[in-house]
């Protein structure tokens, strides 16, 4: 019987040690992280909203953690395919995925069969940058408020136009859904790409047009189309006389396109909070924030909590109202 119990207490204190490393090894994992580069996926070519604020936080996240951050295009069906790969990636806290409203939101509902879920299978690190939409008519569009255009359209059901980048884009949901709370029926032309569609606007084959407040802002200043409302909760310092679609009193809609850094969804918890803590410090350098300014963005700081629950509530509101509406991407 002694014998027993000597043999069990020596096997009870070999495997002390080996139970302690155990339990050691996922914190020794997030410590050692990042032991090579990162890699940030963007769902859309260079150039973009979406390109420019992965490399704007990209290239000082990499000073912030002494490892390179790569960005990597990936376009194609929108955003589908650099989304999910994204979700399909190691979750290692090695990829990384530049998100939005269009990609983690707008595409729960757009898509019957989508092949990941945005709640589920992403984790939003931060959120750096928000901007609003600017619905523009073309110059000699006899209206000059957002009232008046909806005023005629009820009166001639299917006579204006809008312009879109194409079936489920940002610029086509949104006014989508502007013309269905408005009870007004206005038809919709989808380009390939925002230029083409500013391309028939200022040449005045396209009566309207919402896009990126940023990139509408040149059309606006240089008196080739007129601002008739913001997406916005508030209005645009980038146009301070432009009132909001909440102002105009036809609908109950604000929309803010935000940007940020998602993991996959089982990246070890203490390697998202390391990536939580580097990326805050990178988004609050009054520098970036400046330069988010200058483009006409809102720079945003929220903490985790916040930016969960802001994700949250866009995807389930968005969601919803979409498929209400029944827009799809195709």
């Amino acid at each position: 019987m002694n014998n027993i119990l000597s043999l069990k207490r020596r096997q009870l204190v070999q495997a002390i040690p080996a139970l302690a490393l155990g339990g050691l090894a996922p914190m020794a994992g997030a410590q050692a992280w990042p032991s090579r580069p990162l890699r940030v996926i963007v769902p859309q070519p260079p150039g973009g909203g979406f390109d420019f604020v992965a490399r704007a936080l990209g290239d000082r996240l990499s000073k912030q953690i002494g490892q390179s951050v790569v960005v990597e295009n990936k376009p194609g069906s929108g955003t589908l395919v650099g989304t999910d790969a994204a979700a399909k990636a190691d979750p290692d806290g090695y990829t990384l995925l530049m998100g939005s409203v269009s990609n983690i939101a707008l595409n729960m509902g757009l898509y019957d069969k989508l092949s990941y879920d945005s709640l589920r299978d992403f984790e939003p690190v931060g959120l750096a940058v928000s901007y609003s939409y600017t619905l523009m008519a073309r110059k000699d569009l006899p209206f000059n408020s957002l009232q008046e255009v909806v005023a005629h359209a009820k009166a001639n059901p299917g006579k204006l136009n809008y312009a879109s980048a194409g079936n489920g884009s940002g610029q086509h949901v949104l006014a989508a859904a502007l013309w269905h709370l408005a009870g007004v029926d206005i038809t919709h032309i989808p380009y390939k790409g925002a230029q083409a569609a500013y391309q028939d606007m200022l040449g005045g084959r396209v009566d309207l047009f919402f896009d990126l407040s940023s990139t509408a802002r040149p059309q606006v200043d240089g008196g080739k189309v007129k601002a008739l409302a913001l997406s916005g909760a508030e209005r645009n310092p980038m146009h301070p006389d432009v009132p909001t679609i909440l102002e105009s009193g036809v609908a109950q809609l604000d929309l803010e396109s935000w940007f940020g850094y998602f993991v996959p969804a089982k990246t070890p918890a203490a390697v998202q909070e390391r990536l939580r803590s580097e990326l805050a410090k990178v988004i609050a350098q009054p520098e970036l924030q400046e330069n988010f300014r200058s483009r006409g963005g809102k720079p945003l700081n929220l903490n985790a909590a916040q930016t969960k629950a802001l994700v949250k509530r866009d995807v389930e509101r968005w969601t919803k109202l979409v498929r209400d509406i029944g827009i799809k991407a195709d």
